[in-house]
């Protein structure tokens, strides 16, 4: 053991040799060792060596075992055993108490990972004495037991997932006590009993994994959550109260039965997956489901659903999959699931007209009506004599079969006929939205931005002559532009793929690892998404000089072009121009709350918003702290907050709504903006043109190009989620959530008075472009 110990003591003092190395300390290498001891030296750590440079040394990483530090001290270890082996329990001398006792010798530890690594016994009270960490994963282990009262003390836990072990009993109620807890999943468990109340008193959760549990009972109210799994458990029979900003709610294999609640559920906008197969649903399906303009997946087989459908019924653009098989409906399935390639349908085992297409069976229109019957199934009509029409039905039924069946034909048809829009509901209570930084990790776990980086290639490190062939040995022609961050040039992979690469002079001193592990993070579909990093070095000394970094190329103008600058004919219709606003707010909204840590303060410019080929925005700058960094090492001002504290500025996501108020007032209005005075000035337009009666105020505001075909609800909505961003106090701006909510709502109203052929509230006669030239803020 003193060799051993003598061997670390060794390599560690010769790391202080290195230039710009902070050697670990010898304490925590000694603990990483001492693990992969009391793990029985698997195979995934057989790189680590008794000379491996844990913190700046690359040679001994490997995707499934590594460790991140801050300068002398472990901040992330994260070891994942072959998940296709299927890891066998540990020696029954394995000890978990005296594994973690080892781990709290690493006090500043933010980042664990162990998974399918044959951990077994109940997880120890004393994880509590990690108080940094932040995020903890223990998946597929044999861990079994209650969850450890300790887990309350870890302050600073943002994401608890624990999927695939044996951990059993009730969901505890203290879990209320986690003030930044966003993220808890705990599929494929032994959890049983109902769920506590206080999940409803967990303001920062966002999202709750317990699929494939033991649990009962009805659900509390979930109102805060954007992402609820909850399947195979045998809970029921109250479908659960959800929030407006809720994304993705699967509640297969339950036991939740009466009719969903299709008010509720008409808003919400931001919702992109609805799964409530193999349950007891009954009564009508809501159509307007399918139509939601986030929706991506929806299924509800396998359950008692009725209506007719309509051939003429509206289908969301994003809507991909959709099962509707086993149920009770009948009608003709909407031409919109049909005709779209791309998407996959199912609908067998239902009483619909095929048109001919015998490849999923349907049952004759008698069954549906016989089995609806048998159930008792009566539709909802969402008005107070509907119990009165409920008991005449039931009247008839003792009269006759065939005055019921008459009946029943009647009520189905009614409630498929189509129901009015939602009332609006606009920005309200914005000093009270979910703080953004909480949401944190959660995104990497749900579906939401897991959709985000679609098509984008993996990130990776290049190597130098890669660039060079790319840009021509840096040519003068490749030079794009320059600033104070360093020289920008556009170039051209050996694949083809055109690419944009930013060279930064960087300090000797400066630590990169950091700032390499948050920028391979910027991939979203509405960024210009990092593809990866190149460095270069001093051949003398071996230290960095250059780091070259390699983003996505974005060559179709940007949406100034498309707005106020731009021809007849290129110009964004009004329903493109709220889409591109959406774009832009979830590029916002991952920004804020899709990395660890979260960007703000992003100097939002309407010309930094570039527009690919298909029309789809991309943030194109953000405020990345190594450049902030490399402005400091070349005695520029850099930021005015230092570099460790850039995702920290005070009201951060606020500075990013106003700026993204100050695009939309050049979305709405079509004209440019470059003073704070065109800003003010047309702020109090917007506040008269809101409170006036009728909607030519508002039209007379709006981009004459697209004027005509504004619906006036989706205009006036839009010109309040504006103003609101623009709101003078930071606290009284809108959350990014918000935003996008208002934002999706305007598109929906705007689609719905397309598709309604209705008249645009704007007169014909009106001299549209007259009044726009003649305003007196116009420039």
């Amino acid at each position: 053991m003193g060799g051993h110990a003598l061997l670390i003591l060794l390599s560690v003092a010769s790391l202080a040799l290195l230039p710009g190395a902070t050697p670990l300390q010898p304490s925590q290498a000694w603990s990483l060792f001492k693990l992969r001891q009391l793990l029985g030296d698997p195979p995934v750590l057989g790189t680590w060596h008794n000379y491996t440079d844990f913190c700046y040394g690359g040679d001994y990483k490997t995707a499934s075992a590594f460790v991140e530090c801050y300068e002398d001290s472990v901040t992330q270890l994260h070891i994942m055993g072959d998940p296709g082996a299927g890891a066998r329990p540990l020696p029954a001398t394995f000890s978990i108490d005296a594994f973690f006792t080892t781990l709290s010798r690493l006090p500043d530890l933010k980042v664990l990972t162990l998974t399918n690594l044959g951990l077994w016994g109940p997880l120890p009270g004393k994880i509590s004495r990690l108080q940094k960490l932040e995020i903890v994963n223990v998946s597929s282990n044999y861990l079994y037991g209650e969850l450890p009262r300790g887990l309350s003390q870890l302050g600073s836990l943002q994401t608890l997932v624990a999927d695939h072990n044996m951990l059993g009993g009730k969901l505890p109620g203290w879990l209320k006590d986690m003030p930044l807890l966003a993220v808890l999943s705990l599929r494929n468990n032994m959890l049983q009993g109902t769920l506590p109340e206080s999940l409803k008193d967990m303001l920062s959760l966002r999202s709750l994994v317990l699929a494939s549990n033991n649990l009962s009972g009805n659900l509390p109210d979930l109102k805060n959550l954007q992402v609820i799994d909850m399947a195979n458990n045998a809970l029921g029979p109250k479908f659960p109260r959800l929030g407006r900003k809720v994304a993705s709610v699967v509640l297969a294999g339950n036991k939740f039965s009466d009719g969903l609640p299709a008010d509720m559920l008409a808003s919400c906008y931001l919702l992109e997956r609805l799964d409530v197969s193999g349950n007891r649903f009954v009564g009508p399906f809501p159509a307007a489901l399918l139509s939601l303009p986030s929706m991506e997946y929806l299924s509800i087989a396998g359950n008692r659903f009725t209506g007719r459908l309509s051939g003429n019924a509206s289908c969301g653009e994003n809507l991909r999959f959709v099962d509707l098989s086993s149920n009770l409906l009948t009608g003709s399935l909407p031409g919109c699931l049909l005709a779209a390639p791309g998407k996959s349908v199912l609908f067998s085992a239902n009483c619909l007209s095929t048109a001919g297409d015998d490849s999923q069976s349907q049952h004759p229109s008698p069954f549906c009506r016989n089995q609806a019957l048998a159930v008792g199934i009566v539709p909802e009509q969402g008005h107070k004599k509907s119990g009165a029409k409920a008991g005449v039905v039931a009247g008839i039924v003792l009269v006759g079969a065939l005055v019921v069946s008459a009946a029943v034909v009647f009520v189905v048809r009614k409630a498929s006929a189509p129901k009015a829009r939602p009332a609006r509901r606009l920005v309200e209570n914005a000093s009270s939205a979910y703080p953004s930084n909480l949401l944190a990790d959660a995104r990497y776990i749900s579906q939401t931005v897991k959709l985000g980086a679609l098509g984008i290639p993996a990130y990776r490190s290049f190597s130098l002559v890669e660039l060079e062939a790319a840009t021509d040995n840096f040519q003068v022609s490749s030079l794009m532009g320059q600033d104070a961050h360093g020289q920008m040039y556009r170039g051209r992979l050996s694949n083809g793929t055109p690419v944009t690469i930013r060279s930064l002079k960087v300090n000797k001193s400066q630590s990169f690892t950091r700032h390499i592990e948050m920028i391979s993070k910027l991939r979203h579909r509405h960024l210009v998404s990092a593809l990866g990093h190149c460095f270069q070095y001093n051949l003398d000394d071996s230290t960095v000089t250059h780091l070259y970094l390699v983003f996505e190329y974005v060559h179709n103008g940007n949406l100034r072009g498309r707005i106020s600058q731009g021809t007849e004919g290129r110009r964004l219709s009004w329903g493109q121009r709220i889409s591109t606003a959406i774009g832009v707010a979830k590029g916002i909204q991952f920004l804020h709350g899709g990395i660890i840590p979260g960007l703000f303060a992003n100097n939002l410019k309407i010309t930094n918003i570039l527009m690919d080929q298909n029309q789809v925005p991309k943030i194109g700058s953000y405020n990345i702290p190594i450049l902030s960094e490399t402005m400091k090492s070349e005695g520029g001002a850099g930021s005015k907050y230092p570099p460790d504290r850039i995702c920290r500025v005070p009201n951060g996501d606020k500075i990013d709504m106003y700026d993204f108020g100050v695009i939309l007032l050049e979305v709405i209005s079509g004209r440019p903006i470059s003073s704070i005075y065109e800003v003010e000035m047309m702020k109090e337009q917007l506040q008269s043109a809101l409170t006036a009666r009728g909607p030519s105020k508002r039209s007379n505001l709006v981009d004459p190009a697209v004027s005509k075909g504004c619906s006036d609800d989706s205009m006036r909505t839009v010109m309040e989620v504006c103003l609101g961003c623009l709101a003078k106090e930071p606290t009284q701006r809108p959350s990014v959530e918000d935003v996008l909510w208002n934002l999706q709502f305007a598109a929906q109203v705007q689609d719905g008075s397309r598709r309604s052929s209705e008249e645009s509230p704007l007169s014909p006669s009106q001299p549209h472009a007259q009044s726009a030239h003649d305003s007196p803020t116009h420039r």
